[in-house]
């Protein structure tokens, strides 16, 4: 089921120690300094025993052709673009959902997220299922290289859990910076949702995607005498719309309002990867840091333009442009640089690739979907890291075999069967013409499909009919109202909820009306009285 698990030791350190041993030996019969030598070994030892930095740097809701190195006229995108000229492009990226949430849960496991019933984006805080969150059986990458010395940072959007114990600080991160939910405004004095520092409120005044920046350099300056792993994901180009003069100014060419927005969030957020990159260079870690840059779905094209062509579909779609997306690779000296690799990979494959590179060998009670792609990158291994990939959003489902891809989206009765090396647009529906094809993709689909959980929340916003239920406070549908909820989290029993007690900062800072650190219950029925 596309699990492969080849280890890739990059850690070169015992080559390099046996030619160190070499020229020593010499030098040492030569000079007949034992001592300086010794000294000279132990600094030789040290430098080649340290694991490679990982950046991780994450677009949010970026489209297929939205780079220059993607084919991109209208959007200068030269630091972004210098991630594949010095390392790899791959064509053919893929992530697991077409949607943020999930595919982060993906993205951070290396398993398919369905697998452990994360299926949905959770909406806003206050509206979201009581349930939502990354399960805390699911290691990190994060957690996986914290207990292996490195030092683990996080800037932006987190999108994982709202629960104390499903954040950040709490699911493997030494340092966060960002916020928690789906999305967030770019311009200072946003009420949209909480930026935080560890799990402390804060405000910004700069323009954020400006502030991730800041924040991601910070880290690797602090932290550059240690291995790090360095979590960069943007919010940048996700919607609000909204952009600084400054960057404006760069695009102001582009006649299209929303249009030149958009390319003004898409130059600030490559000016910050730009910052990132030099700092790596000015700290001298370029050749030591292995680096990551993809988008967590495909374009929402009718509301920011952002642009999937050619492919078809949007954000939101199992269409190839609601899943494939930029992915670009980068470690100076360790890959080749300018290749394009044209093959089928996917986002499950970053966990095992970083495993592989500073020499983790994976267990099979590991269970990744992913594959470490480094020997297919360096030529030691040929033919496809995949041979088959899944997709399932709900009712929209897809699978990818070979060149074939079998897909249901929304809305349709049957299945549609399209060859993507003739036919990426999928524009011609072969299904009819190839019934065992599609008897046989379906087939995989549903073995594959059987190994899942069903999705364990939907989506819940202030539309839908779950807003009361997916409050903690609200009733849950088995006869308990708001007064026995509000008993059952008064954990010191002093009729008054603190914010520990109720658990999720934006809905207390909703409900305590009077603005004296406390929910009461008149307060709380309020509230949801007047809803």
């Amino acid at each position: 089921m596309g699990r492969h698990y080849e280890r890739e030791l990059t850690d070169l350190s015992a080559l390099t120690r046996r030619e160190f041993l070499k020229v020593a030996g010499s030098f040492a019969f030569a000079a007949g300094t034992t001592l300086t030598l010794g000294a000279r070994w132990l600094g030789a030892e040290g430098a080649v025993q340290r694991k490679p930095n990982i950046v991780l740097i994450l677009a949010d809701d970026l489209g297929y052709a939205e780079l220059g190195c993607q084919g991109c006229k209208d959007i200068p995108t030269p630091n972004i673009d210098s991630i594949a000229r010095n390392g790899v492009r791959f064509t053919q990226g893929y992530v697991t959902c077409p949607v943020c949430a999930p595919t982060r849960a993906g993205l951070l496991t290396g398993r398919y997220q369905q697998r452990f019933g994360f299926e949905a984006n959770p909406g806003p805080e206050e509206y979201a299922a009581e349930n939502f969150g990354l399960p805390l059986d699911q290691p990190t990458l994060a957690e996986r290289l914290k207990a292996v010395g490195y030092v683990t940072g996080m800037v932006g959007k987190w999108h994982l859990g709202y629960k104390p114990e499903l954040t950040p600080p709490k699911r493997g991160f030494d340092e966060f910076f960002g916020f928690l939910s789906g999305a967030h405004d770019y311009l200072p004095g946003s009420r949209r949702s909480e930026l935080r520092r560890g799990m402390e409120k804060v405000t910004e005044t700069e323009y954020l995607t400006d502030a991730f920046a800041r924040e991601a350099v910070a880290f690797i300056q602090k932290n550059k005498h240690k291995p790090f792993f360095l979590y960069l994901a943007f919010n940048a180009v996700h919607g609000p719309l909204q952009a600084t003069e400054k960057y404006l100014k760069r695009v102001e060419g582009i006649k299209n309002p929303t249009r030149r927005i958009f390319a003004a969030m898409a130059v600030a957020m490559d000016d910050a990867v730009g910052r990132v990159l030099e700092t790596l260079r000015k700290e001298g870690l370029e050749e030591n840091t292995l680096i990551f840059f993809l988008s967590d779905n495909g374009g929402p094209t009718p509301q920011t333009t952002s642009s999937n062509a050619p492919l078809r579909g949007y954000k939101g779609q199992v269409w190839e442009g609601g899943i494939r997306v930029p992915f670009l690779m980068q470690w100076k000296g360790k890959l080749p640089e300018g290749k394009v690799f044209e093959e089928p990979v996917s986002s499950l494959d970053i966990v095992p690739t970083v495993l592989a590179a500073i020499g983790i060998e994976v267990k099979p009670g590991d269970n990744f979907d992913g594959v470490n792609l480094l020997p297919y990158l360096r030529g030691k291994k040929s033919g496809r890291p995949h041979e088959v990939l899944y997709w399932r959003f709900f009712e929209k489902r897809a699978i990818r075999m070979g060149d074939w891809k079998l897909v249901k989206e929304a809305g349709l009765a049957h299945w549609e069967l399209y060859n993507l090396a003739e036919d990426i647009g999928e524009t011609r529906n072969l299904a009819e013409k190839l019934p065992k094809k599609v008897k046989e993709m379906e087939e995989a689909w549903q073995e594959w499909n059987a190994q899942l959980q069903p999705p364990k929340w939907v989506r819940q916003g202030a539309r839908t009919a779950g807003r009361r239920r997916s409050s903690p406070l609200a009733g849950t549908g088995h006869g308990i109202n708001i007064e026995q909820r509000f008993r059952q989290m008064d954990r010191n029993g002093d009729g008054k909820l603190s914010q520990d007690e109720l658990g999720r900062p934006a809905l207390f800072h909703r409900l305590d009306l009077n603005k004296d650190g406390f929910v009461t219950l008149d307060e709380a029925k309020k509230v949801f009285g007047a809803e």
